[in-house]
């Protein structure tokens, strides 16, 4: 089964940690889409979300990876499928080719763009993204969105010393 991430989970260290099934992913885009830190979460802090604009112009760039069945529900779970994710169907493309996936976007209900991602969830988006070799003026525009410190400094801490490594297996084909 394929999963498009495109946020914190590009990460492969964070999502390795998720679920441990994760295989070497190819970097893959999603047309007509746009990435936002607006998706509201429990710790008061914007979380990433994929945007559809219908302008196949725009696109979320991400890493496409294959996971084991088995453990798509801790997937769901960890990214709150049913408190403000949905799972949804996506088409990506890498290098021409055309892949079938499943990726999480906010609902409605949880959308709030007044909200800043909290810097140390920004990080799993942008290593996650210079990881997988994301295209420079991508990582450049989510690098340029406005981050807050988190008050919580035990969970700072503990999402800093997870490190976004390379997998050594084969790519998504």
């Amino acid at each position: 089964m394929l999963y498009f991430a495109y946020g914190s989970n590009m990460c492969t260290g964070r999502l390795r940690r998720r679920l441990p099934s994760a295989a070497a992913p190819v970097v893959a885009r999603l047309s007509g889409y746009t990435f936002h830190f607006h998706k509201r979460s429990d710790d008061g802090s914007g979380k990433g979300n994929a945007v559809e604009t219908g302008n196949d112009v725009d696109a979320v760039c991400g890493a496409l990876f294959r996971i084991d069945p088995r453990q798509k529900g801790d997937l769901d779970a960890a990214e709150g499928v049913g408190h403000g994710y949905v799972e949804m169907p996506a088409v990506v493309r890498d290098d021409g080719n055309r892949h079938e996936a499943f990726m999480y976007v906010a609902n409605e209900n949880s959308i709030d763009n007044t909200l800043s991602p909290y810097s140390w969830y920004k990080r799993f988006v942008v290593e996650g993204a210079r990881q997988h070799n994301l295209p420079a003026d991508y990582i450049a525009r989510i690098e340029a969105i406005r981050a807050i410190e988190d008050p919580d400094a035990r969970r700072d801490t503990r999402n800093r010393v997870i490190q976004c490594q390379m997998l050594n297996d084969h790519r998504v084909r």
